[in-house]
């Protein structure tokens, strides 16, 4: 052990010196945004619950109603132990809300590319991700044992010269990407994706986790442009952002879903979802697909931030501040949390290195009041405050 020890805290002091290390910080979520932590009262604007799903009453009752009539587990495997019902309604609501024959959910996002991706392609098969996507996409696509490359983010013309120099020599090409980049904020390109992918004989999947309810009137980024849905073969994302709670999916069609039932090793051989979480996804699903103002709120508010701080006018409700030093964005969120805000620090090798920031993210039930304060703080203290 003592080896094992001295290895921990070497790599723990390594990570202190780069700014880098990371603790988990105990914190208390409630309403509106309100959070309590080391016993001050304040806001969060990190939180990627962008519709306030987790304390909708309608959401939390459908939870308790299925711990009473199911349990508080699922036992096993979906393959062993069978489906349950709540499944089937809501891979159902799913499959309807993006557009697709079929649905098939996992036990978290990271689960869902983990298994879907190594489904998909092999050895002899060729990956393109863009370079900022998700790390779960990047993970699912490496195991897989397809050749993988990156190409610059959300541009088309590097993308395309990769297409025209490897797709020949592969049997399959997959072509995979963030919907609305976790970190940016920004939307892929999707029109111009689905051309590239049509015309060289690719399949386009996109990690939707954080478009779900916030764009594209709820649906998601494959609706963002437009009111017919992209053509996007393969949807994925997670119940856990907008959705208000846990798990992850793909909604795609229905042999790929088959196959998926029988090949991704994270579903067949995973206990599936307990059952308060399956129901508050579903009731939570009901809320985006049928009230359009809410779905609207988070990017609304996001972009009152963004005019009152000086920004640029946001795609989605994650906006980035970038700082840069790793040390000068703790400090930028040291400030924040002074003065009653919770906004995570997001430093290397989350971001790319040279990129550490603020993200800030915004929820249907954060006030006008809130967001021009914060507003404020970061215009004057932040934006305009010289690098540590």
């Amino acid at each position: 052990m003592p080896s094992l020890d001295d290895f921990a805290r070497s790599k723990l002091t390594n990570l202190e010196a780069r700014g880098q290390r990371r603790d988990l910080t105990v914190t208390r979520r409630g309403l509106a945004g309100a959070a309590q932590r080391d016993g001050h009262e304040v806001i969060s604007f990190c939180c990627n619950d962008y519709l306030n799903l987790s304390q909708h009453p309608d959401v939390k009752q459908a939870a308790m109603r299925a711990v009473e009539t199911e349990g508080a587990g699922t036992g096993a495997s979906r393959l062993v132990t069978g489906n349950s019902p709540l499944f089937v309604q809501l891979e159902n609501k799913l499959a309807e809300l993006k557009g697709t024959q079929a649905a098939l959910v996992f036990g978290s996002g990271y689960m869902a590319n983990m298994g879907i991706i190594p489904s998909l392609v092999s050895a002899g098969d060729l990956v393109l991700a863009d370079e900022l996507s998700h790390a779960c996409l990047v993970s699912g696509s490496r195991l897989s044992g397809a050749r993988f490359h990156t190409f610059r983010h959300n541009d088309m013309a590097d993308l395309e010269s990769h297409l025209v120099r490897l797709r020949a020599q592969a049997r399959n090409a997959l072509i995979v990407t963030d919907g609305v980049f976790s970190m940016d904020g920004d939307l892929a390109p999707l029109p111009q994706l689905a051309a590239l992918a049509r015309a060289h004989d690719a399949w386009l999947m996109t990690d939707d986790a954080h478009g779900l309810g916030v764009v594209g009137g709820g649906r998601g980024s494959s609706f963002a442009f437009g009111a017919d849905k992209m053509d996007v073969p393969l949807q994925m994302g997670t119940l856990s952002k907008a959705v208000g709670g846990y798990g992850g999916y793909l909604c795609a069609s229905q042999p790929v879903i088959d196959l998926l039932k029988s090949r991704a090793r994270t579903l067949v051989y995973s206990t599936g979802l307990p059952p308060a979480s399956i129901a508050a996804a579903s009731a939570a699903l009901t809320i985006i697909a049928g009230n359009k103002s809410l779905v609207e709120k988070p990017v609304a508010n996001a972009a009152q931030f963004c005019s009152e701080a000086g920004l640029p006018v946001p795609q989605s409700p994650i906006v980035p501040v970038l700082i840069g030093d790793e040390r000068a964005a703790l400090q930028a969120s040291h400030i924040l949390f002074n003065e009653g805000f919770l906004v995570t620090a997001i430093r290397p090798p989350t971001v790319p290195a040279g990129t550490a920031r603020l993200r800030l993210t915004f929820m249907a039930e954060h006030t006008a009041a809130d967001i021009s304060r914060l507003a404020k703080i970061i215009r004057e203290q932040i934006i305009r405050r010289p690098a540590a």
